[in-house]
């Protein structure tokens, strides 16, 4: 159904077109809306685009400014600016460098009545640099041990995002023994055998140029102490040894990998993500706890503790930047400028662009740190004023116009405008104007923002009706009128159905039919008149209005012919719920009372239950918390209460749109006070220091305390000797230190709660520890035994439990060596015996052990010296092939770094090797370990020969190494030798005489298809001697003779020796087939050896013949 267009709308458009002129007839001074971040990364694959944009009447021009000097676009032309805009395009694609335009930049908009400015905006390029080149990292390490492979990724901008990966690209599983630091480093707590592999790769993804670099893979080996033996030499040698300063074997205590030390700093600025990184190592994988004010990080075999300080700091940030000023002559206005930061922010004012303190002199002007007053302004002082506030951290800018304009008020919003929102919803009634707007409907407490705005924040049915903007100033005074509707919201108020239902009017609403998403004709019922098998199917109903809409759906099945309707009807929404009234509190006991309240209205939506909540106003003011909750049936409930309360209760509806809004508090209701019903809980005793035991425990909260007077009884007793508890009555703290107690000794220990009513029950009985102090004694008896060349064992006599005086660690064993240096092993536990695996052969050590224990270590035993035996060499330190001769070499070498025992000598062997890179066989050669160098004569000439040397000792060869050299080349026969088979002319020769026989044998297969063999007979007849003539057919006479034959040769006889005999075309005879000159014949008279050898010609015969030669003997001849 069309409508007509209402007066109001085009009244409304008229009025919004005169608006519009209006606007774009009042000067103002420009204002930069558009620009590009201030620190901007550019693609160096794509045009630089810094954004400039700003309005103003008339429309501003721009500059910029690169590095704080002017930038000359026009002399360079890669550099444009867009029509009618600020923004500027650099085209980098085109070749030129794009690190020549990195700086910092800043545009300028300027007119008649000012100058705006944007921030600095640094522009940067992103890179994504190359991994520096490594060498191939390969680690050993013991079980057990903690691990770091570092990544060190490039500098990219900006950063990499790191990730571990293998070589198949797959990532490596991250846990709690496992774990990626922020730089990128993968730390291990402790590694275990399933740690061994090859591939460990750190990745670098550079996010802005889309490209992922890769650094050289790790390779990890992990051992048991129970595989060491003599193959740890080879590791030892060519891998590196990662052991930290000891290798554990079995549990050992927490300590940190990442951070160091007892305490450490960070610092983060307000509205960034702070990330603290604790990483701990330890067997078994320590847990991680975090506390605000300290953490624990525990095994079942200790724990460890850092803290880290956390300062906030702030770079600057708005609580209200300066805004636009609109002004009439003789007025007064307030630019603010109010800012926040950490430290503080320094604020700088400036006008046009230009620093306020370098401006001529404005007596109406009056700067105040963050505010600027102009008094009396005048027509012709219209700027714009800029608000710089910046600390270390960085800055902010804002660009705030002051417009002086010699004309009455106006109010620029279309009059008589009609404001149209749903119930609940918020309302906002424009004003925009100049002037200032100061008056809306009588008295209503409204909100009124600055740019005139009415907004009402949940609007009712009440609100409806007819709203005045005033708007003032000293010329004069505008009013406008514009119009609230606050509606209903619509909805369904019934499914589809099959019946006639009565539907509630309602203005403006639009109803549209489908079935199975097809449109139908619109009316507020759908009415389908003898209904076939064709009807079935979904009809849905959508009401629409200019506010909101609705839909509902129904099925239609047929059964029987019918005449069916179904009608689609608007309803209200169903709401939150009313909060309940009328709290009352009966049947007041020690510890409970009884609540009873009134359900507030449901809107369409049923209770589905009540939530009771309490306030303690004598223990937490102002916090409410949640008691219980009640069946949205039951508006009545007992409420269980503790002692020495002062509760105030409150009840929330709940239904199925949401939660009411809470009910007023009930009266205050006072529980009487108690003994409490509980004692403290995590009741531990441990020492801090040598003779003293810190008793700690977590304290009762106020609600637990159940009376005033909250103190602590805390009795301690030694374990195990005949003695009475000692007793001490604290106030309400957290820990108690008893002094003067033995040496790491058990005590048990009770924490029970009092006060003014009573005790507690009876507590729990605890065990802890009194403060421990460094060992007394060292272990005695310390013998060695050497297995092989760098695996030893070490035996001692464990020291008494007393001496320890503490929790027993295990023993520190230290090994001592002149060139490796000092290695430390923790054998953890109370142990007698422990191997020393990764020694260094033929080496002599001293060692000694210490026993640990919390505290730390105890005096060192007697150094005990010990020698390792001989095992095989390493490689010699180098192998060179020098001063080559026709057949002979120079080989120089040098000895092992690691002789490992006493040298016997050097093995040489060596073999050739082909140009098909084919070994030759090997020769052996040996020499004394003094000899360094050696002439090898007897070589091949310019050959490769492939050199292997090792040294050995009396445990035999160690690796080789090995190296490879040509004997020189002889010059003089390589000059005059040349290779015909690499000749131009020989290879076109061969090409050529291959291609010819592949002609002849063309032309010999097509002759031999056309005619099969060439009997002889056939022969004679194609050759027929012309002496004799045929018989003429007319006259059976023979031809006449032809006297033309008379210069001819006889046949058979021979041809002169100046070769100048020409045959005849027919001068070929029986002979010419034959073997030589004569013809062989059988008895019968048949030739015999027609095809048996080849036509002797005379080498200098004409090509006057006109018959072609037989392929047979073409091919004859050729060979």
């Amino acid at each position: 159904m069309m409508r007509k267009p209402s007066i109001t709308l085009f009244i409304m458009y008229y009025s919004l077109f005169i608006f519009a002129v209006c606007l774009s007839l009042v000067p103002q001074p420009p204002t930069i809306t558009l620009q590009s971040p201030k620190d901007y990364i550019f693609d160096p694959r794509e045009p630089i685009v810094i954004h400039c944009e700003a309005k103003g009447k008339p429309h501003p021009s721009f500059s910029w400014t690169r590095n704080g000097t002017h930038f000359d676009i026009e002399k360079d032309s890669k550099v444009t600016m867009k029509p009618n805009s600020g923004t500027l395009v650099i085209d980098i694609i085109s070749g030129e460098k794009a690190e020549a335009y990195e700086g910092t930049y800043q545009c300028t908009a300027h007119n008649n009545h000012g100058t705006a400015v944007s921030n600095n905006i640094v522009i940067r390029q992103s890179r994504s640099p190359l991994w520096s080149k490594e060498k191939d990292n390969k680690i050993v390490v013991q079980m057990g041990n903690s691990l770091v492979l570092q990544c060190r990724p490039p500098a990219g901008l900006p950063p990499p995002i790191i990730m571990w990966m293998d070589n198949n690209l797959q990532r490596l599983s991250l846990s709690p023994r496992v774990s990626q630091a922020v730089n990128g480093d993968l730390y291990f707590s402790n590694v275990l055998l399933s740690d061994t592999r090859t591939d460990y790769i750190c990745y670098a993804r550079f996010p802005r140029t889309q490209t992922i670099q890769q650094k050289q893979p790790i390779s990890v080996t992990v051992l048991e102490m129970e595989q060491m033996n003599e193959t740890w030499a080879a590791f030892y040698n060519m891998s590196e040894y990662y052991s930290g300063e000891y290798s554990p074997i079995g549990e050992r205590k927490p300590g940190f990998m990442m951070p160091l030390g007892p305490t450490s700093t960070q610092m983060v600025l307000k509205g960034e993500t702070l990330v603290l990184e604790c990483i701990a190592e330890g067997l078994p994988t320590p847990n991680i706890m975090w506390q605000k004010d300290g953490g624990s990080f525990p095994n079942h075999y200790g724990s460890a503790y850092h803290i880290i300080k956390v300062t906030v700091k702030a770079a600057p940030f708005w609580i209200s930047a300066p805004r636009n000023l609109i002004l009439a002559p003789n007025e007064t206005g307030i630019l603010t400028c109010r800012v926040s930061g950490e430290p503080k922010p320094k604020i700088s004012w400036f006008i046009n662009g230009v620093p306020l303190q370098n401006a001529p002199e404005d007596r109406s002007r009056k700067v105040e740190d963050d505010t600027v007053i102009l008094s009396n302004v005048q027509t012709g002082t219209s700027a714009v004023y800029q608000c710089n506030a910046s600390n270390e951290f960085g800055y902010v800018l804002a660009n705030a116009f002051v417009n002086v304009l010699a004309e009455p008020p106006r109010v620029l919003t279309p009059p008589n405008r009609i404001y149209q929102v749903i119930t609940n919803n918020h309302a906002l009634l424009d004003c925009a104007s100049f002037g200032s707007p100061s008056e809306y409907k009588d008295g209503d407490p409204y909100v009124i923002h600055e740019n005139g705005t009415l907004e009402i924040h949940v609007a009712q049915p009440l609100n409806t009706g007819k709203y005045t903007c005033i708007a003032t100033n000293n010329l004069g005074i505008k009013e406008n009128h514009v119009f609230l509707e606050v509606k209903e919201p619509t909805r369904i108020l019934k499914q589809p159905e099959y019946k006639v239902v009565k539907a509630r009017p309602f203005s403006h609403t639009h109803h549209d039919w489908l079935k199975d998403s097809a449109a139908l004709p619109n009316d507020d019922s759908l009415v389908i008149k003898d209904v076939v098998d064709e009807d079935e199917g979904t009809y849905a109903c959508h009401m629409n209005t200019t506010l909101d809409h609705d839909s509902a759906s129904a099925m239609l099945t047929v059964v029987a012919n019918s005449r069916t309707l179904v009608y689609c009807v608007s309803a209200v929404m169903a709401e939150r719920p009313d909060p309940p009234a009328d709290l009352e509190l009966t049947g007041q006991a020690e510890r409970s009372v009884e609540l009873t309240w009134t359900p507030g209205d449901e809107h369409n939506s049923l209770t589905q239950k009540f939530i009771v909540q309490y306030e303690d106003l004598l223990h937490r003011p102002g916090v409410w918390v949640n008691l219980t909750e009640v069946p949205g049936t039951s508006p009545t409930t007992q409420l269980n209460l503790s002692p020495y309360v002062y509760y105030s209760f409150r009840v929330v509806a709940v239904n199925g749109v949401g939660y009411s809004d809470p009910s007023q508090p009930s009266r205050q209701y006072r529980t009487n006070p108690a003994a409490p019903d509980e004692n403290p809980s995590d009741v531990k005793g441990e020492g801090s220091e040598p003779g003293n035991l810190v008793i700690s425990w977590t304290p009762l909260t106020g609600l637990q305390s159940n009376g005033p007077g909250l103190e602590y009884r805390v009795q301690w007793k030694q374990k195990d000797v005949e003695e009475e508890w000692s007793t001490k009555t604290v106030a309400n703290v957290s820990q108690f230190v008893v002094s003067g107690t033995p040496t790491y000794v058990p005590y048990e220990i009770k924490v029970q709660a009092i006060n003014n009513y009573g005790t507690a029950p009876e507590p729990d009985v605890a065990i802890g520890y009194s403060g421990e102090d460094l060992p007394l004694t060292a272990p005695d008896s310390v013998q060695i035994m050497v297995h092989n060349s760098t695996v030893a064992e070490v035996h001692w006599e464990p020291v008494s439990f007393p001496s320890v005086r503490g929790k027993l660690q295990g023993y520190k064993v230290k090994q001592n060596q002149l060139v490796i240096g000092k290695q430390f092993l923790l054998f953890s536990g109370n142990r007698s015996e422990g191997r020393l695996p990764g020694l260094q052969p033929y080496s002599l050590y001293q060692l000694h052990i210490k026993v640990l224990n919390s505290k730390g270590e105890g005096p060192a035993s007697a150094s005990k010296p010990f020698e390792t035996k001989e095992g095989v060499p390493g490689p010699p330190s180098y192998l060179n092939a020098v001063q080559p001769s026709l057949d002979s070499l120079t080989l120089e070498w040098g000895p092992p770094q690691s002789n490992n025992g006493r040298l016997v000598g050097y093995t040489l062997k060596y073999q050739p090797v082909n140009s098909t890179s084919e070994l030759g066989p090997i020769k052996e050669m040996t020499f004394l370990p003094n000899e360094t160098t050696f002439v090898l004569s007897n070589l091949n000439t310019s050959m490769l020969y492939k050199f292997y040397l090792s040294a050995k000792t009396i445990k035999g060869s160690g690796p080789d190494i090995s190296q490879e050299a040509f004997t020189a080349m002889d010059t003089t026969v390589a000059n005059r030798q040349v290779d015909i088979a690499t000749q131009g002319w020989f290879i076109g020769l061969m090409c050529a005489i291959a291609l010819l026989i592949l002609v002849l044998l063309i032309v010999c297969f097509i002759k031999r298809n056309k005619g099969g063999k060439y009997p002889v007979k056939e022969k004679e007849d194609a050759h027929q001697d012309p002496e004799i003539q045929p018989m003429k057919e007319d006259d059976g006479t023979f031809g006449e003779y032809s006297d033309t034959e008379d210069h001819k040769p006889l046949k058979g006889s021979r041809t002169p020796s100046n070769g100048t005999v020409r045959r005849d075309e027919s001068d070929d005879s029986l002979v010419d087939y034959g073997e030589g000159g004569d013809g062989q014949f059988n008895e019968d008279g048949s030739f015999i050896g027609q095809y048996s050898g080849k036509k002797e010609r005379d080498t200098h015969e004409g090509n006057e013949s006109s018959e072609a030669p037989s392929p047979v003997n073409a091919m004859n001849s050729f060979v």
